[in-house]
């Protein structure tokens, strides 16, 4: 039974908590929240004691930990968890500065620890069996990779502040997702953003509407699409164009029963959000993180993963602020 301690009792912390229920090989012994309230309701839903942070850190019997804590608290905690020589499964980012990211995975590395960054979207069945269509050169060589992800509404502005911005928030789950199709990584990218949804994310220095495109050395593209909005759910599709056919993944809906009438056809709406649309994909992933610890294989995405992700999504910052190509 691998001893799991969740660091951050938020929504993400209540998802994990809720997977580890329904193991047979892993638990949450332990949860941790700045918000005692939201410590004390994942205890009583998984069983786990509340403790501290550094208590969870010290505690010979908590195997690996969770964080699932607020971006700017998870270089003190990768530093703490790597030195107590905890496995560690982190939220992305793994940090806003590409600096510090390095300065984690060099304290991981020299400590021996696994650690994972949580792209769950690589665990989705859906793009998971998507990409080993693309392995087994079912359409052949790719040639290009169009990504849309539209939430159906904008965030608070509070979290938009403290966020890093639509690239670093939003669209690092889609560079990741590029290059997972890809298989190569881009050596050239260019963006465009605007504010068209709401005006004060805008006001706050961010954007709510943006265009990515990668491009390989081998001359593959990648393009990326992202709103704050989407008045019909949770829009989440990928379509690879390859040199003998075509893979797509498209939304998720509500039901699969379609209408049909004098009007015409009629489906269900996408489903509302992330935690409905990716519930698969986040069972999967900490099933992965479970086993290689159990059997002592390699965990993916890696912390290498997280780098990378965040490099594109800094450069494509710069890139939509400055209008210019970016070589990477």
């Amino acid at each position: 039974m691998i001893n799991i301690g969740i660091l951050g009792c938020g929504r993400i912390g209540q998802v994990h908590g809720a997977t580890l229920r329904g193991m047979t090989n892993a638990r949450a012994a332990a949860v941790a929240d700045a918000m005692p309230a939201a410590a004390d309701a994942l205890a009583a839903a998984t069983g786990a004691k509340v403790m501290d942070a550094d208590s969870m850190m010290n505690d010979p019997g908590i195997d690996a930990v969770i964080i699932g804590t607020p971006t700017t608290t998870h270089y003190d905690l990768i530093h703490a968890a790597a030195a107590a020589g905890k496995a560690i499964f982190c939220e992305k980012p793994i940090d806003l500065s590409v600096a510090r990211i390095h300065d984690c995975l060099a304290v991981v590395e020299k400590a021996g620890v696994p650690f994972m960054t949580a792209f769950n979207r690589r665990f989705d069945p859906n793009f998971a069996h998507l990409q080993r269509q693309i392995t087994d050169q079912v359409i052949g060589n790719v040639e290009l990779v169009t990504i849309l992800s539209r939430d159906p509404a904008p965030p608070p502005i509070g979290y938009i502040k403290t966020s890093g911005g639509i690239f670093r928030d939003m669209m690092i789950h889609d560079l990741d997702m590029a290059r997972f199709l890809l298989g190569e990584e881009p050596v050239e990218l260019t963006a465009a953003a605007s504010c068209l949804v709401d005006p004060e994310i805008g006001q706050a220095g961010d954007f709510d509407t943006a265009v990515v495109t990668l491009k390989t050395a081998s001359g593959k593209i990648c393009q990326i699409s992202n709103s704050r909005r989407a008045t019909y759910g949770y829009d989440q599709r990928i379509e690879v164009h390859g040199s003998t056919g075509m893979l797509r993944a498209d939304n998720m809906l509500e039901s699969t029963v379609e209408l049909a009438n004098a009007d015409g056809m009629r489906k269900d709406v996408a489903q509302p959000f992330f935690l409905e649309r990716y519930a698969a994909a986040y069972r999967a992933e900490m099933a992965h993180f479970v086993a290689a610890l159990e059997n002592g294989t390699s965990v993916t995405p890696t912390g290498q993963d997280g780098l990378m992700a965040q490099m594109l999504a800094d450069a494509a910052d710069a890139a939509a602020r400055d209008g210019l190509r970016k070589i990477l």
